[in-house]
């Protein structure tokens, strides 16, 4: 199969970016997974994919997926690199679309200034909808790592987090700890583990272990999750500044069953075609 892709990142969260609108493309998990390897591929946190849209009202499907070649249902970073890529592709000409995902519609904007806005929907906020085992809806829930207590408050957004307060995010176990949050038992569909420093009301510091990827340089609806969380444990005020080890987001959210509103770039390193086997 002869593809041509882009590559982008959004802060360092990187991705191999496919038109399946004006190419015929057939991925397996194993064509996911040679194209995210670094060393035999063309190396990606996530590959994004552009198709058609199969419903009303939207302008195309955005399909996901991680480096592990599973399919997951949202990216922030990724929803803005997908906005500037229809747009720079000439497939749409509109500065703000909407876009069907595997959770839903989302709807990312390519501003004047080149950040893209992305609305990120409502928030999950129960736990058996993120999902997550509990028998208590409270906003801080105790979990058993490996027979360390971490509290943490599980936030959806379209896909799973988990959300740990730290003092020192470079110093925060992200590497041990990470793993093992993503397969814990009380998390059955896996999850996105979050370590968040509080700086003051309005800016937080960030590093997310993301499923099926590992630590990334920035996760886009993992910092949509941890501000969330930080409001609602009255640690944070919107707008929330959010600096990760790739670069910052701004993050808005005006409370209950309001959506999660991000902004921040989304950059092309380059283009270029490939035979697949």
């Amino acid at each position: 199969m002869h593809l041509r892709f882009a590559k982008m990142h959004g802060l360092g969260n990187d991705f191999v970016v496919i038109d399946a609108v004006r190419q015929y493309v057939e991925l397996t998990s194993e064509r996911v997974r040679f194209l995210a390897d670094r060393h035999f591929g063309v190396g990606c946190d996530q590959l994004l994919v552009v198709e058609p849209a199969t419903q009303p009202g939207v302008d195309f499907r955005y399909r996901i997926f991680n480096a592990d070649g599973g399919e997951v249902e949202q990216c922030g970073n990724g929803a803005r690199c997908f906005v500037r890529f229809v747009h720079e592709q000439g497939l749409t000409a509109k500065r703000e679309i909407r876009v069907e995902t595997k959770s839903g519609v989302i709807a990312p904007r390519l501003e004047d200034s080149g950040l893209v806005t992305v609305d990120m929907g409502v928030p999950v906020l129960e736990p058996a909808r993120v999902p997550f085992v509990s028998d208590s809806d409270a906003v801080v829930q105790p979990l058993d790592v490996a027979g360390t207590p971490v509290a943490i408050t599980a936030v959806s957004m379209g896909n799973p987090h988990a959300v740990q307060v730290v003092a020192n995010v470079d110093a925060a176990p992200v590497a041990t700890q990470g793993p093992l949050i993503e397969h814990h038992g009380r998390f059955p569909a896996r999850v996105n583990a979050g370590f968040m420093q509080v700086v003051d009301e309005h800016r937080i510091r960030l590093r997310v272990y993301e499923r099926g990827a590992g630590e990334t340089l920035a996760c886009g609806t993992g910092a949509c999750a941890a501000v969330v969380a930080g409001i609602r444990r009255e640690l944070l005020v919107s707008p929330v500044r959010v600096e990760t080890r790739g670069g910052e987001l701004a993050i808005a959210w005006a409370g209950l069953g309001e959506p999660v509103l991000m902004t921040g770039p989304a950059v092309t390193v380059f283009a270029g075609e490939l035979e697949l086997a």
